[in-house]
């Protein structure tokens, strides 16, 4: 599956040296890289459909001091989509209200109808597309003209990630330009560290350093790196079943 990485702080963090470690893992995910940062109000998306350690870009990216509040990483291992552009993480996009939002996944949607749809008018062919356009057309049909206040965004974010995580793994790190939000289904497969004024993500501990495990079966919203909401607590946990694995196996050997 994929590896997520993400950061949440309340001034800049240089995150370079986690990221070199986090790339690192590409040679196991190696169907394409992803970053995006928030610079000057706005989101930088960087992509590749190559092997993070094969990416020259990436290494000149690295070369020079990526500073943000809010930070998105993502390396793919191919289970739905072909290895190309479309299919890389993360997805990016604005919503009604002119909110940027992007998004990065790890995991499959194994079932989950109202995605369906956007087969049809997704770029790429990957179930994390789906999700994310999915979550932007949910905040779209928002009732009034007025953007949605941070407690109606979450309510509407909340409700999704409890429904569609039933019988799916759904570990998902994505932001509004604002807040980080975070969910994972599945046991030990994401991890946080606590930094002074600073909270980081990744799918597995990067370093020797006090990594905890994420809530489980909860959306969480960071601001600034704190804590700044806690969804419901779902019983929606994904345990990997010798179904499910041979439905992988048989997506994958198409790809």
């Amino acid at each position: 599956m994929c590896m997520l990485f993400a950061v949440s702080s309340e001034e800049k963090f240089e995150s370079n040296e986690y990221l070199k470690l986090f790339y690192r893992n590409s040679s196991k995910h190696p169907h394409g890289w992803g970053l995006a940062y928030l610079d000057s109000g706005d989101m930088t998306v960087a992509k590749e459909s190559i092997c993070a350690c094969e990416s020259h870009y990436l290494k000149d990216q690295l070369s020079r001091p990526i500073s943000s509040k809010l930070l998105l990483a993502h390396i793919r291992y191919a289970t739905i989509g072909n290895v190309d552009l479309d299919n890389c993480h993360p997805f990016s996009g604005t919503d009604r209200f002119h909110r940027r939002w992007t998004m990065i996944h790890n995991g499959t949607i194994f079932d989950f109808s109202p995605l369906r749809p956007y087969t049809k008018t997704q770029s790429g062919e990957t179930d994390s597309e789906r999700i994310f356009l999915y979550l932007k057309d949910k905040i779209n049909e928002h009732r009034t003209d007025e953007k949605p206040s941070f407690e109606e965004r979450f309510s509407i974010l909340d409700k999704i990630v409890c429904d569609m995580s039933h019988g799916n793994k759904l570990n998902l790190l994505f932001t509004d330009g604002k807040y980080l939000y975070v969910h994972t289904n599945c046991k030990d497969t994401l991890f946080f560290l606590e930094k002074e004024h600073s909270v980081i993500f990744s799918t597995a501990p990067l370093t020797d350093e006090n990594w905890k495990r994420v809530t489980f079966c909860t959306l969480l919203a960071f601001k600034n790196g704190k804590l700044a909401a806690q969804g419901t607590q779902h019983t929606n946990e994904y345990i990997e079943s010798p179904e499910n694995m041979k439905l992988l196996y048989r997506i994958f050997s198409n790809l």
